[in-house]
């Protein structure tokens, strides 16, 4: 054992072991090299800790920024993009399938118009029009609800078609002051339509029973696995052509005496371009947005109200809704005007 008191010669350093060559070349060799290793591996955990945080976070942010930009994006589109009380011309669009939840629906149609026609800015209302048709129920509301609003604000309404204006979009345009399409506008097809598909003749070559039961003689008439009597198809053209009659009377009331009665087939679900339109009738004549605003409103500047569904809506739709509505549309068909 070693005395504390001890002291040594003078000149006597004590041996201590010079470094081997091995001690250089293994690192596990050199004295405390276990804790060295242990600290630099908690440390490299660490360091990997905290560049996983800082991605997590990252991440979050991110989709927080982006929730954030489509909650802006939804309402800036809803919103007009000018000062209401300067002077301008308001554009409603009307494009695509006129249907229930639809971008085209009746009810965002309608809510930009009364918008629009509240707006004491707005000299006068354009209805931008590029649709194939759709739904006749649809078509009357917003028929209904633009002699109202004329009535009401006593302000000019008028149709601009750019591709098409056919059916249900023709339905609507029919209530406006004056129609405005390009020379190669397709413009008409003033009918109404039930389709749908029938499969009992494939049911009865691949042997498969269609078990449909219903309360009621009828209530199943539509189903395409089950065969039409006579009457059920009398009934459905009765129905068809009660609302064919609607759809003549609407063009009659709203294009007065600018309507050629006597052109073959006008009332046939027959469709011309904008340039025989304007001859028969069907428009008052060729023009666009700019040229309706400039030339008609007195108001150049031009500035849209279109309501539409917000970018989660569609989503939600495309996943989900969009799915059952396919289904429904096979099983139940109804009365279009396309």
């Amino acid at each position: 054992m070693t005395d504390p008191n001890r002291t040594e010669p003078e000149g006597f350093e004590p041996f201590e072991p010079a470094p081997s060559k091995n001690m250089a070349k293994d690192p596990t060799q050199r004295p405390g090299w276990e804790r060295a290793t242990l600290e630099k591996l908690a440390f490299a955990s660490l360091n990997e800790q905290r560049a996983t945080r800082r991605w997590k976070t990252f991440v979050r942010l991110s989709w927080l920024a982006f929730f954030v930009f489509l909650a802006w994006f939804a309402l800036s589109r809803g919103t007009p993009s000018a000062a209401k009380t300067t002077a301008h011309t308001a554009v409603v669009e009307i494009k695509g399938e006129i249907a229930n939840g639809g971008d085209a629906s009746a009810e965002f149609v309608v809510a930009a118009m009364k918008t629009a026609f509240e707006d004491e800015g707005a000299k006068g209302v354009v209805l931008l029009i590029n649709s194939p048709g759709g739904s006749p129920v649809q078509a009357g509301i917003i028929n209904d609800e633009i002699k109202r609003l004329k009535a009401k604000y006593k302000k000019p309404v008028y149709a601009v078609v750019e591709e098409t204006c056919a059916s249900a979009a023709y339905y609507i345009a029919a209530a406006t002051d004056k129609i405005f399409v390009d020379k190669a506008s397709i413009v008409g097809s003033i009918g109404v339509l039930m389709d749908g598909f029938g499969f009992t003749g494939v049911m009865e070559k691949v042997g498969v029973e269609r078990r449909l039961l219903t309360a009621g003689e009828n209530k199943g008439f539509l189903d395409p696995f089950s065969p039409m009597s006579d009457a059920q198809r009398a009934h459905a053209q009765t129905m068809l052509n009660q609302i064919h009659t609607q759809f003549i009377n609407v063009v009659k009331a709203g294009r007065g005496d600018r309507l050629k009665l006597d052109t073959p087939g006008l009332f046939s679900g027959l469709f011309w371009s904008g340039e025989q339109a304007v001859e028969f009738g069907l428009a008052d004549q060729l023009g666009n947005v700019d040229f309706v605003a400039r030339e008609v409103i007195k108001a150049e500047e031009v500035i849209d109200y279109t309501r539409r569904d917000n970018v989660a809506e569609k989503l939600a739709k495309k996943f989900g809704a969009a799915m059952a509505e396919t289904t429904v549309r096979l099983m139940h068909t109804a009365p279009a005007l396309r």
